[in-house]
């Protein structure tokens, strides 16, 4: 704790006055142009992949970056998805998964989860691409976690669909999706092709639009 303490200290000593002018800004209003959806995972930081200023990103994190479909009884992820496209008006939302994912570790491996009830009823949101995942042949367990990984982001994809906010901003042009997967060790990003349906490198390509044409899980 004491590590966090001083790092606020250090914050409020050196970062903040030399973005005092930005500060001041956005003390009473935000105009992100992205929702960025990654996992809570500590190893990932969207505004340092991304290298954004506080305000360029909206951010949301949850245990394997998850977008539950849209339903009677809407959660804080609902919530927050609505509020940045609807209020905010976010043109573009990323999804984005990560290499040794925890969460994608212990579906793919199929992990007794009886003892974290809650994890188990969250990662249930990710059960169309485990389903894929286990019919499909992997040459071994770390491809298998590879290819959960990136199914997983499809899935979410088709989950952030069902969202009112989210079809009626696609129907009228106004919103991308993208799909991403962080590499960790290499700290590369693999983004998903809109056409084909497969991942490719992030860099060299142009930016991705995960078109609603792009409805299976892709290797």
């Amino acid at each position: 704790m004491q590590n966090i303490i001083e790092g606020f200290l250090k914050f409020q000593r050196e970062a903040f006055p030399a973005r005092s002018e930005l500060f001041k800004e956005l003390a009473t209003a935000q105009s992100p142009e992205a929702l960025f959806i990654a996992c809570s995972d500590s190893r990932v930081v969207p505004e340092l992949l991304t290298q954004q200023e506080p305000g360029d990103l909206f951010v949301m994190r949850n245990a394997g970056n998850i977008v539950p479909a849209y339903g009677p009884e809407p959660g804080g992820v609902s919530a927050t998805v609505e509020y940045a496209v609807a209020v905010l008006g976010v043109t573009d939302i990323i999804i984005c998964g990560h290499s040794d994912c925890g969460a994608m570790t212990a579906i793919s491996t199929d992990m007794n989860l009886d003892h974290l009830p809650a994890v188990a009823n969250w990662l249930a949101h990710a059960d169309a691409a485990k389903a894929v995942n286990a019919a499909r042949t992997h040459a071994s367990a770390q491809e298998s976690l590879k290819a959960m990984v990136r199914g997983n982001v499809i899935a979410q994809l088709t989950n952030i669909r069902t969202h009112p906010s989210v079809a009626l901003a696609l129907d009228q042009n106004r919103l991308n999706l993208h799909g991403w997967v962080y590499d960790i060790e290499t700290g590369s990003i693999d983004t998903l092709d809109g056409v084909t349906g497969h991942f490719v490198p992030l860099a060299g390509n142009a930016p991705d639009h995960a078109t609603p044409a792009v409805s299976g899980l892709a290797a």
